[in-house]
């Protein structure tokens, strides 16, 4: 990955330097998708080219039952091929134009991903009690994406929670509470398309919003979650780190 992370400082100071220094929008850019996809990468998130739909609700991977359309990296190399490096996503954005990209989680950001009615709820709350929100971006499949700083790496592999649970694709419509992507995992940024009729993902709150403490958010957020699923909240609030 991109050496360029740097901490909260760093992702602002290189927000700021990219909006002082944004070129004039291009002929070529499909309604200012690769400008978004610059400030995502000037505010410390690393890229990387994903699938994208292709006609009759299928993915471009031409992958047969494809458990995840256009929601998947296309190279096995994602983790180590993403970056924040301005010149190498403006050549993917502009050689592939169709494609959507993924954030690798767990260097720089973790992301809380929440169902999209908890999550606007959670929201509202988190404003309202003047808590600090970073980057979110909703899904219009479902889901409500709150970007976080990371966990780090804990010296000790114990101190991970375990993820099993909720770690493969196929099996994320089984468990509908809060997902927590971090190391090893990876969501999609908008602007990003979703197999069928203008379905996308897109920022409710942009990147040049700075990354905030998970913790800060994920009472709030487990408890949406737990009312939206008519549970209680404490058979709730187990947020399964992701790995793919």
């Amino acid at each position: 990955m991109s050496a360029e992370f740097g901490g909260r400082s760093g992702r602002q100071g290189k927000l700021s330097q990219w909006l002082r220094g944004r070129r004039p929008k291009e002929a070529a850019d499909d309604g200012g998708r690769e400008d978004l996809l610059l400030a995502t990468a000037a505010a410390g998130l690393p890229l990387a080219p994903a699938a994208h739909p292709a006609p009759g609700y299928r993915c471009s991977c031409d992958r047969v039952g494809c458990p995840t359309p256009a929601r998947h990296p296309v190279s096995f190399a994602w983790q180590t091929q993403s970056t924040t490096d301005r010149a190498q996503i403006e050549r993917w954005a502009r050689h592939q134009p169709q494609a959507n990209f993924i954030t690798a989680t767990g260097m720089v950001h973790d992301v809380l991903d929440v169902p999209l009615d908890a999550g606007r709820e959670a929201l509202d709350r988190l404003l309202a009690s003047g808590v600090e929100v970073g980057p979110v971006a909703a899904s219009d499949d479902g889901r409500m994406l709150f970007f976080t700083l990371t966990r780090g790496t804990p010296e000790e592999e114990d101190e991970w929670w375990p993820c099993e649970l909720d770690c493969h694709p196929e099996t994320m419509d089984e468990h509908p509470g809060l997902r927590w992507h971090c190391r090893g995992s990876y969501v999609l940024v908008p602007p990003a398309r979703l197999p069928g009729d203008d379905q996308t993902v897109h920022w409710v709150r942009g990147p040049e919003h700075p990354l905030p403490d998970p913790l800060t958010l994920l009472e709030v957020l487990t408890d949406a979650c737990a009312r939206h699923a008519g549970a209680q909240p404490d058979h709730a609030s187990t947020a399964w780190p992701l790995r793919h």
